[in-house]
């Protein structure tokens, strides 16, 4: 661990902070997994990250594994996003207008998804998942849109109908002030589940405006997709007249370079990115077919807008991520996330711990149940006291992982073999434990 930077003396500077943040947020956060309630630990404030570690407001610092929650691929603050970033603030901020970075970023985005012919950049990943929906209605004159149990999409409310991650942990089925006619609109059907697809499809002929789905499940951990099931609905999709949405948000420049659709040969008609496009910075992009995409205001009669879409700063770091994810890097990753899986199981299996560890790619969860979970059910069967037992363990040896069962972990360019030799190391002792 020498590559660490240095811990300083620490104070109680954190529990200060979390006690005024709990007097001005709603649970003291601005995003509910950031409580750490699932895992019975105080929230973490995190001051600084360097490569793949993050410092909290004492001055401890942890082998990362949330990695701002994905778009860390390359690992915090790296000189090149950085570099970037400082350019494009000495030319100010928000002017107004389409500037230079909207074109080069959104260039760099289509190269590496061809099937996103045209785009339109959003400040969050939220906006996005929802002007994509807003988008099949508009294209096909439709009002149902079919997701899929534990899928999460956004926090827009036709979304939040058996949504996954902070839902699944916080064990809120839904989400008051949601309207019952807008929630009649989502159909939800199981993951992985063709026959249930064509079901509701068969049931509401006609009416189906899109399938959006998370080609890799990463909201209720990562569940991968069954064999012919992409491809499936794919095919349904077409048959039915529907369009087919992947919310790549979390696997888009994660998975493969061109995203889950990518790796698994299948081309949606919509796609939905955030995280990684924008290198740290909020972001989200939606797009797809030419066709579909003419009904975007001002072509027509779609309206979606934002004043701080395509931001300066935010394209900057977005193109300076984007240009640096080349082939070798995903080698890299792979090879990464191939030792960190076989020694979490090793560690494991040497403990008498019963765990399913599921990996994709960069994608990584540790679930503490027997197999890996191919269903939303089966995901959430897993043993959630155990995980938060798992969780603290490893934070106090110095590893941070997410603070939540159903969360992916994030392994990123930065992680070299000395912190996955750590993390393995931590987790020996946290099996055990």
């Amino acid at each position: 661990m020498s590559t660490d930077p240095p811990n300083d003396t620490g104070s109680d500077l954190q529990a200060d902070l979390v006690r005024r943040a709990e007097g001005l947020f709603p649970g003291g956060v601005n995003s509910p997994v950031r409580a750490f309630r699932s895992v019975g630990r105080a929230p973490l404030v995190l001051t600084s990250g360097a490569g793949p570690r993050v410092r909290d407001a004492d001055g401890h610092w942890y082998v990362d594994y949330i990695g701002a929650w994905g778009p860390a691929i390359l690992g915090h603050a790296h000189p090149d996003v950085v570099a970037a970033v400082r350019e494009a603030l000495a030319d100010g901020f928000a002017l107004g207008a389409t500037s230079p970075g909207e074109v080069e970023l959104g260039e760099l985005i289509r190269a590496a998804v061809p099937s996103m012919e045209r785009l339109r950049f959003t400040s969050s990943g939220t906006e996005a998942a929802m002007s994509a929906l807003r988008l099949s209605r508009g294209a096909t004159g439709r009002d149902l849109v079919i997701k899929f149990a534990g899928g999460y999409h956004g926090h827009s409310d036709g979304m939040l109908v058996d949504a996954g991650s902070g839902m699944a942990t916080l064990g809120i089925p839904g989400s008051a002030g949601v309207p019952d006619q807008i929630a009649a609109t989502t159909i939800v059907v199981p993951i992985n589940d063709l026959d249930a697809v064509r079901a509701a499809l068969d049931a509401h002929p006609g009416t189906v405006a899109a399938i959006i789905v998370e080609p890799v499940a990463a909201n209720v951990g990562v569940v991968g997709p069954a064999p012919d099931f992409l491809e499936g609905i794919r095919t349904l999709t077409s048959d039915a007249g529907a369009l087919l949405i992947f919310d790549e948000v979390i696997t888009g420049f994660r998975v493969a370079h061109g995203g889950a659709q990518g790796r698994y040969g299948v081309k949606p008609d919509l796609t939905v990115l955030g995280k990684i496009i924008g290198g740290g910075m909020p972001i989200g992009a939606y797009g797809g077919r030419r066709d579909v995409m003419a009904f975007v205001a001002p072509d027509g009669p779609v309206y979606q807008a934002g004043t701080l879409s395509g931001h300066p700063l935010t394209m900057a770091a977005g193109a300076a991520t984007l240009r640096l994810l080349d082939a070798s890097l995903y080698d890299s990753l792979e090879a990464t996330g191939a030792a960190l899986e076989a020694g979490l199981r090793e560690a494991a299996q040497a403990a008498g711990r019963m765990v399913a560890i599921a990996r994709i790619g960069s994608l990584l969860t540790v679930f503490f149940r027997d197999g890996v979970p191919t269903t939303t059910d089966e995901a959430l069967a897993s043993d959630r006291a155990a995980y938060a037992r798992f969780f603290g363990a490893m934070l106090d040896r110095g590893v941070l992982l997410p603070p939540s069962q159903f969360e992916a972990w994030f392994i990123g360019a930065a992680h070299g073999d000395a912190e996955i030799e750590a993390t393995i190391g931590a987790a020996r002792e946290a099996f055990r434990a």
